[in-house]
């Protein structure tokens, strides 16, 4: 069994070394551990910096492109050169890599598809009461969504199986790691989460360069992810929004009319009009979007297939 080892990488020469080192050698039930960096556009010198400790592969985007799509050209490479696991870790050390094997050990034992690591996040002294309060209200509002059960949705401590990484699509800039979660429960791909411990903290985050920011773009990528996958249900939810204040409003005006004082009551008709016609819409589009996500299902088989046999 082959375990590929992928670390996204933005000017990262001084974390690298420390992270490479730390990676296991060896890890029972794995006949083979490669290291694969993605070179995400750097302008300094992790290229160099990752041959010299022990890279195995490298590949480099032409430009800085972004998290997302530094970790989907990973899976890309990495399901090319023949990994039956692949492990995704930060470059600035901030897991502990000696917990890979615990990250692993449900996909080999066909538990899950997809592990993800779960940090404790009370425990972590770098993270504010307001950062904890988020991380955690974000990752039960993904786990509502998702119909999942994972702890720590913004962790990017996270294994993936073969046929698990031939299916997984990334369609935000930003980052990969509440898609992937919300995409696994809405596609049936059984996901898990096991603890996993932290390093000390070597560099700030670049991803989170300031809270409103990061929820906002998390909340962008949640909704625009489950309208993706779950049209129908989102614009009927809405739909019902407008079509049943819609529907009291117009039973209203007809025990007016019936009582002989509807003459003063046509704003609420037109608004009741207003209302169901929104209401009617919606449900279209939710019929049309639920369309669309059909074919879309059938473009992800032909997909899948396409990426296991090339």
């Amino acid at each position: 069994m082959k375990l590929i080892i992928q670390i996204p990488c933005y000017n990262e020469q001084y974390a690298l070394p420390i992270t490479l080192k730390n990676l296991p050698k060896k890890i029972r039930s794995i006949d083979t551990i490669e290291y694969l960096i993605i070179d995400d556009g750097s302008t300094d010198k992790t290229i160099e910096t990752a041959k010299k400790n022990g890279a195995h592969h490298i590949v480099k985007l032409p430009r800085h492109s972004g998290l997302a799509k530094a970790f989907t050209k990973g899976i890309e490479t990495c399901l090319s050169l023949g990994a039956d696991i692949i492990v995704n870790i930060d470059a600035d050390n901030q897991y502990c890599a000696d917990d890979i094997e615990k990250l692993i050990e449900p996909i080999i034992e066909n538990r899950a598809e997809i592990v993800v690591g779960e940090r404790p996040i009370d425990k972590m002294k770098d993270f504010t009461k307001v950062k904890k309060f988020l991380q955690k209200f974000g990752s039960w509002v993904v786990k509502i969504v998702s119909g999942t059960n994972i702890k720590d949705a913004p962790s990017g401590f996270r294994a993936i199986s073969r046929e698990a990484a031939y299916s997984l699509n990334v369609f935000s800039k930003y980052t990969y790691t509440l898609e992937t979660i919300i995409q696994a429960g809405l596609s049936g791909i059984t996901i898990l989460s096991v603890p996993i411990r932290v390093n000390e903290k070597l560099r700030p985050s670049r991803l989170i360069k300031s809270i409103p920011s990061y929820v906002n773009r998390s909340l962008i990528t949640i909704l625009r992810i489950f309208i993706t996958y779950r049209p129908l249900r989102f614009f009927t939810i809405i739909g019902l929004l407008f079509f049943i204040p819609g529907i009291v409003l117009g039973i209203r005006f007809l025990y007016f009319f019936i009582v002989g004082n509807g003459a003063g009551h046509i704003q609420s008709l037109i608004f009741t009009a207003i209302l169901i016609i929104l209401g009617v819409l919606f449900g279209i589009l939710g019929l049309i979007g639920d369309l669309i996500s059909k074919n879309r299902s059938l473009l992800e088989d032909i997909q899948y297939k396409l990426r296991k046999h090339l």
